[in-house]
């Protein structure tokens, strides 16, 4: 009898045991090949901590693009994340920290709050994060034998910008390329409302109950470079700034008393649109053409 129960228990324990082991999955060990580290300033903490290259690396990973991408879009990341890291560390060189953590440069979690973010996700996650690092592992990129500043945003307004653009040099591996897939991205598209005297309060304009909007230049994607309202000259990176909004691709309406804003994108514009990368990883592209759609005429090196 008791032969016949130890067999009954073992029958029920035994498969148990084995899809147990099966599914549990343990944290991927990461291992640096070199000592590298990097100088980030902590800008709420206000401290500068040295963190190992690639553990920080994995740590704008995280931060800047969501765990659930297609792999290959964050193996994207993760090099042009290294490249604008390393751009960064020969720039400030002479100064206390290369890097602060937030978007002023890259957004950089610890361990720690990815943890709180995460929760139980968190090792299916940081697995994750940590096999596309390390299958880039020490790769960037370079144009002209220069490392590149791999410029990234969330998503273009279908095309992306040249940079000289946007901001003030023309940099030939930082040109407009169409970026279709884009309009899939959950905030392709966006309206903000203000009432008017909130909408003039922003933008420091005397209150008129009738606005007037004139397009004086754009970009060669659409956005808005040069705007004037109720004949007060601004910036369309100014107006966006002012107003909060997610681009500088936008149109002001006027409807009574509200002023509706419509845009299109999220972000400057100018290099790799994440959602872009996103939308051609998942029709099979792999991180090297990404990227080199993005950062036309570069190629790719290895540490």
């Amino acid at each position: 009898m008791k032969k016949l129960l130890l067999v009954t228990l073992l029958t029920i324990l035994i498969p148990f045991v084995v899809v147990s082991l099966l599914i549990k999955t343990d944290e991927i060990k990461f291992h640096y090949v070199s000592n590298d580290v990097i100088r980030v300033k902590d800008i709420k903490n206000d401290i500068i901590i040295e963190v190992p290259f690639e553990e920080y690396i994995k740590g704008v990973l995280a931060g800047e693009m969501p765990a659930s991408f297609e792999l290959e879009a964050l193996k994207a990341q993760a090099v042009a994340a290294r490249s604008y890291a390393m751009v960064q560390v020969q720039k400030n060189k002479d100064l206390e920290y290369d890097v602060v953590n937030t978007i002023d440069n890259q957004v950089y979690l610890t361990d720690e709050q990815l943890k709180e973010k995460w929760k139980k996700e968190y090792v299916a996650n940081i697995n994750k994060i940590k096999t596309a690092v390390m299958e880039t592992e020490g790769q960037y990129l370079i144009y002209n034998d220069e490392v590149v500043e791999a410029l990234f945003f969330s998503t273009s307004n279908g095309q992306t910008e040249n940079s000289e653009e946007i901001f003030s040099d023309e940099i030939p591996y930082l040109r407009s390329v169409a970026s279709t897939w884009d309009e899939a991205s959950p905030v392709y598209k966006d309206s903000s409302i203000f009432n008017l005297n909130d909408f003039y309060k922003k933008l420091n304009l005397e209150y008129k109950d009738i606005m007037v909007t004139e397009v004086l230049e754009t970009t060669s994607t659409g956005s808005v470079k040069k705007i004037k309202i109720n004949n007060k000259e601004f910036k369309g990176s100014e107006v966006r700034s002012k107003l909060g909004l997610r681009s500088s691709y936008f149109e002001i309406i006027q409807k009574d008393s509200q002023i509706i804003i419509n845009t299109k994108g999220y972000g400057h514009g100018v290099g790799m649109s994440q959602y872009g990368a996103l939308g051609m990883a998942k029709e099979g592209y792999k991180y090297i053409e990404i990227l080199k759609h993005y950062y036309q005429g570069t190629e790719i090196k290895k540490k």
